[in-house]
């Protein structure tokens, strides 16, 4: 259908005056909205706005946590290795209205009734004070050139402020230094957040001085916080650890990790060995309280909410007296090696006792020494992460391994005792001339500590080629084999005790620069003359031994627990079970062989015998003695030429030797050969008499 010019006009003119009936109709229905809207805003403001601001001034709350004591650490008879020692504080918890002024106000006055005197004030804390007070701030802020002021860039302006104040050398009084520091801990404060701005050396003047003026410091209050304390010596701190002070706060490397598990980052932490490792369980569950704040952010109300939950208690295997004598048998041991002459150039001495049939370390025992300067040091850590050549105190392993792959048998195990001649090299013997024995079998070769015994069992195990002094052949994974062997026993590898930083050993070289197998130092490795193992590994290898062929964990922490509110009972959540890491595959008879070679060590009649000074200790012992060559290095001379040769001194044993209770291993690295001495028997005698001492029953 077709419109002429008169139909569209007069339709266009139909819809021109439609359009504006419906905008009428929607702008009614807008106006009836909003005035519907504003008459209901109107309403409620009237009738209920004084109920509704009470509402939410009554509602502006927050939960608030703080820390509680830390979980406390008792040895096997229930004595308090570490506890917490309460003491009085003054507190501080921020509003969220306080000012700089405020705060300013409050340290000046805490200032004149406490004094910080074991901290001092940074430069940046003075100047951060100094500008603290208004009248300083703004005399100071008209000395920046106009040129950095009419930027508005704050950050600038703040830093020429504080390059003015530093030119201008503030000096403080000593109140003014306390006012300093109290203002630097309340300004970093968060709010609502409580800190301690005094938690230590706090004198009931103080106190006093501060209660009576609380109601004029707001925020500002009178508690209680703890510190750790060591009741029963701080011999084995280094295993246990250190705790963060409320300053340090969280370690930065971690931040982020304990940020997201619910920590404030001025919470104390535990920052090494048992007090990191167990640090879940040690913090406990923080108290928790509700504040009420007024309209102007001051708190007006506190609810304590939750009370919180002392962090668990770890009952240890370590037994407080035996660890003691243990420590101090050490050190008077190693005192007489120096007094001698014998330890002029050694590093330390380390000692460790274990129980055989379930891992528990009863005792751990170190001294770190600088020969430089004759200092020494606790070091009981040293147990796990020090490494040493450690000589013939291996070769149990190494007879046993000769066993258990047929090698050797019970009733066929002598071998020849002559010595081996590698072409280009030094004559490879044992400590005795040579041809004191025209052969040894396995007992006689451990009671002799023969070196040649072990060489040729090594040789006839990886299938070598030999000709004296023409040649030597053998596979390229001759040290692999030997290595797995002496890994079978703990040795070379981490033990798992329950303490972080151990470690795992050294091994030496295996080929030369050629590709070729170093076979010389192959046969060193079968004497224990070339790997490098750790005290923890030697009393692991040596518990092996004396249970049957059990590799057990050796572990620190006995049970976690919960201590009573009264501090006199602790309630056992959780016992640690003996963890068997390997069961040697040997025979009773096998094993027989190597009880009977560790027995002759002590209670032999072999006049090449090397313990026999142990032979009337009560209750017998069975164990090896040990010695590896080693070198000393001035860390002060690093080119020195012909370094002096030494010796680490070994000894490993348990006890009774027919039923074992105890395993002891003893390291005294870098002796003068010519000076030995029998230090480490000394060491092992005592360790064994003080255990049984202390353990009649």
């Amino acid at each position: 259908m077709k419109y002429s010019k008169k139909h569209r006009g007069a339709a266009n003119a139909k819809s021109q005056s439609s359009t504006p009936l419906r905008m009428k109709i929607i702008l009614g229905i807008i106006f009836v909205l909003f005035a519907t809207l504003i008459g209901q805003l109107a309403y409620l403001q009237l009738g209920y706005g004084s109920r509704f601001k009470a509402e939410v001034q009554k509602s502006n709350s927050a939960v608030v946590s703080s820390q509680v004591p830390r979980g406390v650490m008792y040895d096997n008879k229930g004595r308090v290795l570490v506890g917490n020692k309460a003491q009085n504080a003054i507190t501080y918890t921020k509003s969220a209205s306080t000012t700089s002024d405020q705060v300013y106000s409050i340290a000046n006055a805490l200032s004149y009734y406490i004094r910080l005197n074991d901290e001092k004030p940074t430069e940046q804390q003075v100047i951060d004070y100094y500008l603290g007070n208004k009248a300083n701030s703004t005399k100071e802020t008209a000395k920046v050139p106009k040129s950095v002021r009419n930027t508005e860039d704050e950050e600038l302006i703040n830093n020429a402020i504080d390059n003015q104040v530093r030119k201008e050398h503030i000096k403080l009084t000593p109140r003014e230094k306390t006012a300093a520091l109290i203002y630097n801990k309340i300004s970093g404060a968060y709010t609502l957040s409580t800190i301690y701005i005094k938690n230590q050396g706090l004198t009931d003047k103080e106190i006093a001085e501060v209660g009576e003026h609380l109601s004029s410091l707001p925020g500002v209050g009178i508690g209680t916080d703890w510190q750790r304390s060591y009741p029963n010596g701080s011999s084995i701190k280094s295993i246990i650890g250190s705790v963060s002070t409320e300053k340090a706060g969280l370690p930065s490397d971690n931040l982020q990790y304990y940020l997201t598990n619910g920590y404030s980052r001025n919470d104390r932490v535990g920052t090494s060995y048992l007090e990191e490792e167990y640090e879940p369980l040690l913090k406990g569950t923080k108290s928790t309280s509700k504040v009420w704040t007024k309209s102007d952010g001051n708190i007006e109300q506190t609810k304590s909410v939750y009370s919180g939950q002392a962090g668990a208690s770890l009952v240890l295997t370590l037994d407080a007296k035996y660890q003691k004598e243990v420590q101090n048998a050490l050190k008077q041991t190693y005192a007489s090696a120096i007094a001698s002459g014998a330890a002029h150039y050694s590093n330390g001495a380390y000692a460790v006792a274990m129980n055989p049939q379930t891992g528990a370390l009863l005792a751990v025992a170190g001294i770190n020494r600088d020969p430089n300067k004759n200092k020494t040091v606790d070091n009981a850590l040293g147990v796990i992460n020090q490494t040493y050549v450690m000589g013939s105190v291996v070769k149990g392993a190494m007879v046993g391994g000769g066993l258990i792959n047929k090698v050797i048998t019970p009733t066929n195990n002598t071998l020849p005792d002559t010595p081996i001649y590698l072409p280009g090299s030094p004559i490879k013997k044992s400590v005795y001339p040579v041809g004191t024995f025209g052969a040894l079998d396995a007992p006689t070769a451990l009671e002799v500590s023969s070196n040649i015994y072990m060489m040729h069992l090594a040789m006839n195990w990886i299938h070598a080629k030999y000709v004296p002094k023409q040649f030597i052949s053998m596979p390229d994974t001759a040290f692999d084999t030997l290595r797995r062997n002496f890994n079978m026993f703990g040795l070379g590898q981490k033990t798992g005790v329950d303490l972080p930083g151990e470690s795992a050993g050294i091994q030496g070289k295996s080929f030369n620069a050629q590709g070729q197998i170093l076979s010389g130092s192959v046969l060193d490795l079968a004497y224990g003359n070339y790997d490098a193992y750790t005290p923890i590994q030697l009393a692991q290898y040596v518990s092996t031994i004396a249970n049957g062929g059990y590799r057990l964990q050796p572990y620190v922490v006995q049970s976690v627990g919960h201590t009573a509110t009264n501090g006199k009972k602790v309630y056992i959540d959780y016992n640690k079970k003996p963890n068997v890491q390997l069961r040697i595959p040997w025979t009773s008879d096998e094993l027989d062989v190597i009880h009977q070679g560790f027995w002759r060590v002590v209670h032999g009649t072999n006049s090449w015998g090397t313990a026999h000074k142990l032979k009337d200790v009560k209750p017998s012992i069975s164990g090896k003695s040990g010695t590896a060559q080693t070198f000393y290095y001035d860390p002060d001379h690093p080119n020195q030429k012909n370094p002096p040769e030494l010796i680490n001194a070994t000894f490993v044993g348990y006890a009774p030797s027919n039923n074992p209770k105890l395993a002891v291993a003893v390291v005294f690295p870098g002796l003068d050969p010519d000076l030995e001495g029998s230090y480490t028997l000394q060491m092992a005698k005592a360790m064994v008499q003080d255990y049984f001492k202390l353990h009649k029953n």
